[in-house]
C-alpha cells in the first residue's frame, strides 16, 4: 500500500499536472496542496492552488499528445518527497526529463521545487 507522501507525489504528478481536463485537475489539486502552496521550477514561481492549477493548465496546453509519467519510485524522508518524472508523447522517448521534491504539512504539499535534468 502506497504510503501517504507517495499518494501526494503521484497525484502532483499524474492527477494534476498529467490531467487535461481542467475541472478534474482543480479537483485533485484542492486535495494534494496547501491552500497557500508554493510551486517552484526554472521559469517561475507561483503560489496558491489555482495558480498551480493554471501553470499545470499552461504546461498542458503546450504539449499536445504529451504526458507525464514517473521515471522511479518515490523516495520518502519524513515530510519530504522525491519523484523522478518524464515528459512526451504517450508512446516514445522522453523530451523533458526531470524530479519533484516536495515538503508536506498536515497531509498536504505544501512546497513543490522541480529541477529539469534534460530538456
Amino acid at each position: 500500500m502506497a504510503t501517504p507522501v507517495e499518494q501526494l507525489m503521484h497525484a502532483n504528478l499524474t492527477e494534476v499536472f498529467g490531467e487535461r481536463g481542467s475541472a478534474a485537475r482543480a479537483e485533485a489539486a484542492a486535495r494534494t496542496y496547501a491552500a497557500d502552496v508554493v510551486f517552484s521550477d526554472p521559469d517561475e514561481v507561483v503560489v496558491g492552488v489555482d495558480a498551480v492549477v493554471e501553470k499545470a493548465g499552461r504546461i498542458l496546453d503546450g504539449a499536445p499528445g504529451f504526458v507525464f509519467r514517473p521515471a522511479g519510485p518515490v523516495h520518502e524522508n519524513h515530510d519530504l518527497g522525491y519523484l523522478a518524472w518524464e515528459f512526451g508523447p504517450a508512446d516514445a522517448e522522453p523530451v523533458v526529463t526531470g524530479f519533484y521534491v516536495c515538503f508536506i504539512e498536515a497531509g498536504r504539499i505544501t512546497k513543490v521545487y522541480t529541477v529539469l535534468t534534460a530538456s
